[in-house]
């Protein structure tokens, strides 16, 4: 890699995270990023569990109870309760299981939050999901 590529691509880099930062903008709108965001906790909830909030996946950051504001992450990667049964390779879609609290590769019933960041064997009671942040 020449020194030029490898400054353009440091650059790049500083321009992605200072979109992530709410400083310098002229634009008067910007709210946030929305990596992360403060939500009502639709049942009592464990840090680093999955909750739907209306159509919104997101991932507890701490322990809440029922009706308690809660950060919750709305992308990433975070390993998760699984059905074990369940099989997948990397890039297959993944839904919430809302009734079970659990994710699950059936989509009939549940919510779309993302896809299998690692392959899912059957036994395995977690699996590793890329969340989408997107609202279905």
């Amino acid at each position: 890699m020449s020194v030029r590529a490898g400054l353009s691509g440091l650059l790049t880099l500083l321009r992605d995270l200072h979109f992530l930062s709410t400083e310098g903008f002229n634009m008067k709108n910007f709210i946030q990023s929305g990596l992360t965001m403060a939500l009502i906790a639709p049942y009592a909830v464990a840090a680093g569990a999955g909750m739907l909030v209306g159509s919104l996946f997101a991932v507890a950051a701490t322990t809440a109870a029922n009706g308690a504001e809660v950060e919750g992450h709305t992308v990433g990667v975070f390993e998760l309760t699984a059905l074990a049964t369940d099989t997948g390779a990397v890039g297959a879609k993944v839904y919430w299981d809302n009734t079970n609290k659990r994710c699950t590769v059936t989509a009939t019933g549940n919510t779309l939050i993302g896809c299998l960041a690692a392959a899912k064997g059957a036994g395995e009671a977690t699996m590793r999901v890329r969340l989408n942040g997107v609202v279905v």
